[in-house]
């Protein structure tokens, strides 16, 4: 039985990242994602997610622009892609189907999400708000993906525990580790058809009888 093609945008840095990719593409080979990998994306040429796709043997493709629908659409032609997943894409995605391609963002959304919401200034603004009493908790997100930064249909949300100690840093390595924890898994329930979404109307969006992740 084929398996359905994914394709991973995932930025990195011209250093280092790629650490979601990585995992997705672990649980791909121990069933966890029932996925083939077909390439991952990325917008710096010899960072650390070229260094993975090497490790793992993925196609890996260069995308420094321009980010346009055309250019998006180019690249899901040439790996014949049918879903995709943002895993530390900080672009604007265009052109993309939007019941087929999801991100994960590492906070409380809406509220932590927008233009220039990703990374360390997500969990800045979390321990800001939670010094002001404000919040409680932080989050792992999941939603489908428009042409927008972070307003499509959330369909995954986990608590993190914010602490009086911890700082943007401390918040940071313990989100993460929610990420690739559950990024898999509920990837996969969409990939079946678990999850779903027509692409146009929110109150569309569809989850198991059992999910209790909103």
């Amino acid at each position: 039985m084929l398996k359905p093609k994914l394709i991973i945008f995932a930025s990195g840095t011209k250093d280092g990242g790629g650490s979601g990719f990585e995992e997705l593409v672990k649980n791909s080979k121990t069933g966890i994602l029932n996925a083939e990998i077909v390439a991952v994306v990325s917008n710096h040429e010899n960072g650390g997610v070229r260094q993975k796709s090497e490790k793992w043997k993925i196609p890996f493709e260069l995308f420094k622009g321009p980010w346009t629908s055309e250019e998006y659409k180019k690249i899901l032609e040439k790996y014949e892609a049918e879903w995709v997943s943002l895993s530390g894409w900080l672009k604007l995605a265009l052109g993309l189907p939007p019941a087929k391609t999801i991100n994960i963002h590492p906070g409380p959304l809406p509220r932590f999400g927008g233009p220039g919401m990703y990374g360390h200034f997500v969990h800045e603004a979390v321990i800001e708000a939670f010094k002001k009493g404000e919040i409680k908790e932080s989050a792992v997100s999941m939603h489908f993906v428009n042409e927008e930064y972070d307003k499509g249909p959330i369909f995954f949300r986990f608590p993190v525990l914010v602490e009086e100690s911890d700082t943007a840093e401390t918040l940071a390595a313990k989100t993460n580790k929610i990420e690739h924890a559950w990024q898999s898994f509920i990837t996969d329930l969409i990939l079946r058809g678990e999850i779903s979404w027509d692409g146009k109307n929110p109150e569309t969006l569809k989850v198991p009888d059992w999910y209790d992740f909103l």
